[in-house]
């Protein structure tokens, strides 16, 4: 069973959003286009409730700073897909009625959560895992947004689960923050994910 992972196509991440990603709403017609090709579809839905531990708000501090957290360092984001509100909601021209499964992350006030199978602690798991297994998906494709943060960390956690995972980075668009792009693509490939349609070296 080969399933399409849509990460986080959400209104904040796309432009005029809290957080917005250049080019996050090109996306959406191909992934769209992409979801009849596979046996499942799942979707990622960044869900924070107000005040969350890694705004930037929350710490009286400037937004894309890094704090030091229990769990390791934390970027403190502009205050973006808030539980229920709008910036939350996915892009209203993706189809994600063809959505077998959603799979809402960073509900936790007191981590943040970039990977659709675990927090950021890298052991607290969301259960899609279980839910991939259940279904006998071995296979995975990943698209959405952002390339270098939230796609990246689930393709890493993917691979490192077992899955074979194949990103296409014609179906995503980075934030690019400080090299991040290069560290995530470099990244990805050491951990054995294929990427296709790469704009990076």
């Amino acid at each position: 069973m080969h399933a399409l992972l849509v990460i986080d196509v959400q209104n904040d991440f796309c432009p005029k959003g809290a957080l917005a990603v250049d080019g996050g709403d090109e996306i959406v017609a191909g992934i769209n286009a992409a979801m009849g090709r596979f046996d499942a579809v799942i979707l990622t839905q960044d869900w924070h409730p107000a005040g969350h531990s890694s705004f930037a708000s929350s710490h009286s501090a400037a937004p894309m700073s890094v704090v030091e957290m229990p769990y390791g360092p934390q970027v403190l984001w502009p205050d973006h897909c808030i539980q229920g509100t709008q910036g939350a909601s996915f892009h209203s021209d993706l189809h994600s009625d063809r959505a077998n499964m959603i799979v809402r992350k960073g509900y936790n006030p007191a981590i943040d959560s970039y990977s659709a199978f675990f927090e950021n602690d890298h052991t607290t798991p969301t259960g899609l895992e279980g839910y991939l297994r259940t279904r006998a998906v071995t296979t995975l494709t990943l698209v959405g947004l952002a390339t270098d943060f939230c796609v990246n960390y689930s393709a890493v956690d993917a691979a490192r689960l077992g899955f074979d995972v194949t990103v296409d980075l014609s179906l995503c668009r980075a934030i690019d923050f400080d090299g991040s792009l290069q560290a995530a693509t470099d990244g990805m490939k050491a951990a054995g994910v294929t990427l296709t349609n790469a704009k990076v070296a």
